[in-house]
Parts: structure tokens; sequence; C-alpha cells
């Protein structure tokens, strides 16, 4: 018996030991899950906000892409706050006082608006397919007043521009230049990205001035004709017919009009119809135009499946390459910038 008892103790004893030790995993393996579990949930807490986020954000986009306005909330220099009104009273403008047949040059971002708002024929609108019509109005807006002048004349009846500085013509016409350039290479030879085209350190070193070429430019001097004592625009060729209450928006009756070449375009036999008696009809260009036109040569874009001539790769890697070394430069002069203002700041300290 005493046998017996003795080898059952000897049984008990790591019976004991290997029940602390299971307790001990148990425990360990619970707070693990619990662990486990608790990040999962803050996980999901966190991807559930940040997708709730997202949605709402989303749908607050999709408002304001869906219903796009041009009535915007402005400030004056004295702090007050303002109703700024002024793109759709020129539209409103055109409208009234503008005959039916009216034709409406401006830069193909406001084509559609005009079209809706004003019912006038525009020159380009957001149909941006044709390469070559686009910088061909890129031209007209780039180059200079005078030839600008003598193309639009065969054109339109009306010039718009967009003017009151932040995002207006002139802030976007060196990627017009651009543009302009892709077609018509003798507006910056050599030069893809037109660096000669833009806004440059004024004398001085004071702020920014406009460089030659875009002083000279159709659309710098209507922009700021009147604004600045050396711009004013020839009223025998433009005429400044309405001007907006901030003077976001100016427009101009083209001088002279070519009452041949306009009774050319809309003459219905001077149309292309993809088929005879089609509903789909081109109109083209008068003949008056053609010279200029001979200038040009098709751009064969990347997404162009289209293409009648060959590639323009070596063109396309020249801007590229152009580009980037534009980037570099900009960012050497941000180095210089800010290594002369810690200098100063140094020197100060000193003083």
């Amino acid at each position: 018996e005493e046998e017996s008892k003795s080898k059952d103790s000897k049984k008990k004893k790591p019976i004991k030991k290997d029940t602390k030790q299971k307790t001990r995993v148990s425990d360990a393996s619970r707070s693990k899950y619990f662990i486990k579990k608790a990040t999962a949930i803050l996980v999901l807490i966190s991807s559930m906000k940040l997708w709730t986020g997202f949605h709402k954000y989303c749908w607050d986009i999709s408002k304001h892409l869906s219903n796009p306005t041009i009535i915007q909330q402005g400030q004056t220099r004295s702090g007050d706050h303002v109703k700024v009104d002024d793109y759709r009273e020129a539209y409103w403008w055109i409208r009234d006082n503008t005959p039916e047949n009216a034709r409406i040059m401006s830069w193909w971002d406001y084509g559609y608006q005009l079209t809706a708002i004003s019912n006038r024929t525009t020159i380009a609108d957001g149909n941006t397919w044709n390469h070559e019509h686009i910088a061909l109005l890129a031209r007209i807006l780039t180059g200079p007043l005078d030839e600008g002048y003598e193309i639009s004349r065969h054109m339109a009846d009306y010039i718009l521009v967009w003017s009151g500085g932040g995002g207006d013509d002139v802030a976007k016409s060196p990627h017009l230049a651009r543009i302009a350039n892709s077609v018509y290479r003798n507006m910056c030879p050599n030069d893809p990205v037109c660096s000669t085209f833009g806004f440059v350190p004024a004398p001085g070193g004071r702020g920014r001035a406009p460089s030659k070429q875009m002083e000279k430019s159709l659309v710098y001097q209507l922009v700021t004709s009147g604004l600045r004592q050396d711009v004013k625009v020839d009223p025998q060729k433009f005429k400044e017919v309405y001007r907006t209450k901030f003077g976001k928006v100016r427009v101009y009756k083209i001088m002279n009009v070519d009452k041949k070449s306009k009774s050319w375009a809309a003459d219905p036999k001077n149309r292309k119809c993809d088929v005879e008696g089609g509903w789909f009809c081109r109109g083209q260009y008068p003949p008056a135009l053609l010279p200029y036109l001979a200038e040009g040569k098709d751009f064969a874009q990347l997404e162009d499946f289209n293409r009648k001539g060959g590639e323009d790769t070596e063109y396309q890697k020249q801007y590229i390459e152009a580009l980037h070394k534009k980037e570099e430069k900009k960012r050497e002069a941000e180095k210089l910038n800010k290594q002369a203002a810690r200098n100063k700041r140094k020197v100060k300290g000193e003083l």
C-alpha cells in the first residue's frame, strides 16, 4: 500500500507542473488572441473611417463637377466679400448685343460655355481632337498682334479674352505658345518648350516681367491694353466693346472682317460631308488662310490612331528633354534663392 501511495504521489506531482505550464500557455495564447482581435477591430474601424471619408469626398467632388459654376466669391483689397459674376455677364452681353451669326474667337476652354450661354458659334471648344486647328488658334493668340489680326479677320467677328490676373489668358499663354509651336515650328525655332515666351526676371531683379516675345503677342496686348501705360491696342484692328465689372473678361470687335471669307465659310457648298447628303459636314478654312496653313506641320500625337504621315518622335524627344532641362534650371534657381535667403539671415544675425 505504501509503495502504491508513493507511486501515486510521484504521478501527481508532474501532473501539477504540466497544468501550470498549460495555464501559462493558455494565458499567453489568450492575450495574443485578444491583441490580434483588438488590432483587427482597430484596423477595421480605421478602414471604415477612411472609406466613409473617401466616399463623402467622392460625392462632394461629383456634385461640383456635375454642377460647375461660373459665379464665384471674391475678396476686394479692402477685405469685403463680393460675388464675381463676370463670366456670365460677358456671355449674356454677347448673347444680347451681337448678331446671331456672329463668330466668337476665344481659347477653347470657354467654347462650350459660349455656345450654351451665349448661343453663338465659337471657333473652338472642348472637342480638341483636331490638334492642328487648336494650334492655329494658339498661333493667332501668341503670335504678333498684326499677324493675329490678319488671320482672325478671316475667321471670326469678335474675340473674347479672360483677364484680371490669376488663371487668365496671359497666365496660360506659355502653354498656348508650346501648342502653336508643335505645328508651326517657326514660332519658337529649335525650342520645343518655347522658353523665350513667358515671364522673365524684371530689370533690376524686382519681380517678373513678360519676355519680348510675350509682350508682342496678341493675347498679351488684348489683356493688358489700357491697364499698362505702354500697351494700347489699335482700335482700327480690335475695338473693345465690353469689359466686365471686375475686369475678368474683355470682349473686342474685330474690325474690317473679311466679308468674302465669311460668306465663303458660310456657304454649304464649301463644307465636306462624310457621305453625300449626310448630316455630318465639316467646315473648311477660307482660301485666304491657305498660305498660313501651309507653314504648319501635321503633328502626330501619341494617341493619334489615324496618322497620315510619319511619326514625330524626334520633336517629342526634344520636347521632353527640354522640359527636363527647364525643371532642372528651376530647381537650381530655387536652391540659389534659398541659399541667398539663408546668407541674408546669417548676416542680419551677426549684425
